[in-house]
């Protein structure tokens, strides 16, 4: 665990010390490396399933993916960012990479803590980072409207999980990942009890989002910068559905019939997400709601608390991470070249940058769910347990992968095909740059192909 925190805390004072010239390139290196050597989580050592045991912070499973997730995009952020701050004074772009590392630094403690108010203070930390870069480094003058929205969801959510855990670490005693599956079981049954596993869960559901508490998402998502959107879609929205699974050990025998609503919620929300985004003008808006109506499958899977459930819900947040991230840099380097994030005034980009039209078709076939990328693994899972819990289910989550593929060719047409506007005239090319980080991005999701049992979680 050490020998990837502390390059990462390193790389702060690498930022700061490194001359102007070589600030990109040497924190690109550093942190491509550190991203090479966080692979190294994906060998399990014991039977347990927990490694890089200490007291404080460990591996399984469950949260390795995530933390390979978390440490693999920030080379990717730091490439994508590279172009759009390059016109701002240097002080400026040493304190936008210090920022994106402290994001990664908080992400690592969260998923590796074993400890759950150590992971509660690490998830709410991610809130000051995330802030700063959508309220200062935003493109447009709605992001403090947006800012607010994020951190006022986030933290009405998240106190009464506080609350919550402190009660639990009365009852129980400890609070340690390691040994609360094994302590009593809760007897559950007053009415406090219900609210009790209310604040449990609400803070991973705001942040996951769950359709209802999803209006932070969009807003958040449109405003910040290239970066910030990619770590908010790739990683961000995993510390809901990683809390969930962490928490829905104890929360027993209540689920069963607690769930009902949350879970409509979540299919409904699969629906109508989808719809809404068959009808956005807005490139990023539309990408942002398609995370919504992923997630609300991933809640769905986790909610119903099968092995499948967990395994496919596992399998598709990172599967989507990858995915979705790809997207926003898509996206921004339209909006680069146009400066206009509208569909309708950047058409026909397939006859200008034919490249870039290959990795927008590889992109939006995964956001789709092509087989046999892991997108599709995740959602099959997560469909057939649901199917099997109550056969009803077919209904919405078959009409949300149909509202899926329509809305992800709606967006790769709108695009990329059709007439050239004449508004369009020196558009510049495409650049290497943005090619090695798509391929950063599709390559290790076309490789999961050959090796899914890296993010099966508890499945095997």
């Amino acid at each position: 665990m050490l020998k990837v925190l502390i390059p990462t805390l390193m790389l702060i004072p690498t930022a700061w010390l490194t001359p102007a010239k070589w600030l990109w390139p040497t924190t690109l290196t550093h942190s491509m490396l550190i991203a090479l050597i966080s692979l190294s989580w994906l060998k399990y050592a014991m039977e347990t399933g927990w490694s890089a045991l200490n007291q404080f912070m460990a591996t399984d499973p469950l949260s390795t993916p995530l933390l390979v997730l978390t440490c693999w995009l920030l080379p990717l952020m730091i490439l994508a960012s590279q172009n759009h701050t390059a016109t701002e004074p240097i002080n400026r772009q040493r304190m936008y990479i210090s920022l994106l590392t402290s994001l990664q630094i908080f992400l690592i403690l969260a998923f590796g803590a074993t400890e759950v108010i150590m992971f509660y203070v690490m998830f709410e930390a991610t809130l000051i980072p995330t802030l700063i870069l959508i309220t200062r480094w935003g493109n447009q003058t709605e992001r403090l409207n947006a800012g607010v929205y994020f951190l006022f969801y986030t933290l009405a959510g998240s106190l009464p999980l506080l609350v919550a855990l402190l009660l639990l670490q009365n009852y129980t005693g400890t609070l340690s990942m390691f040994t609360l599956p094994f302590s009593p079981s809760l007897h559950l049954s007053s009415n406090a009890d219900k609210l009790w596993w209310a604040g449990c869960l609400l803070a991973f559901l705001v942040k996951m989002p769950l359709y209802g508490v999803h209006l932070w998402l969009p807003k958040a998502h449109v405003e910040a910068p290239v970066a910030g959107s990619m770590v908010l879609a790739a990683v961000l929205l995993k510390l809901g559905g990683y809390g969930m699974m962490r928490m829905m050990v104890m929360l027993d025998p209540l689920t069963k019939e607690l769930s009902y609503p949350f879970l409509i919620f979540a299919l409904w929300g699969v629906i109508m997400t989808g719809s809404i985004c068959l009808r956005q003008t807005d490139l990023k808006s539309l990408i942002a709601y398609s995370s919504v109506s992923h997630m609300g499958l991933v809640v769905g899977g986790i909610l119903i608390q099968t092995p499948w459930g967990f395994t496919g819900a596992l399998i598709l947040m990172v599967a989507h991470g990858l995915t979705s991230s790809a997207l926003f840099c898509l996206a921004n380097t339209n909006y680069e070249r146009t400066h206009s994030r509208t569909m309708l005034l950047a058409r026909g980009l397939q006859i200008i940058l034919p490249l870039m039209t290959a990795w927008w078709f590889i992109a939006s076939l995964a956001n789709l769910a092509l087989p046999p990328l892991p997108n599709l693994m995740g959602e099959l899972m997560i469909i057939t347990s649901l199917f099997n819990w109550s056969w009803w289910t077919i209904v919405l989550t078959g009409g949300g992968t149909l509202i899926t593929a329509s809305y992800s060719l709606y967006m790769f047409l709108m695009t990329q095909r059709g007439p050239l506007p004449s508004h369009i005239i020196g558009l510049e090319p495409s650049h290497s740059r943005e090619h090695l980080l798509m391929a950063l991005h599709l390559l290790p999701l076309l490789l999961l192909i050959l090796k899914p049992e890296l993010i099966w979680g508890w499945a095997n």
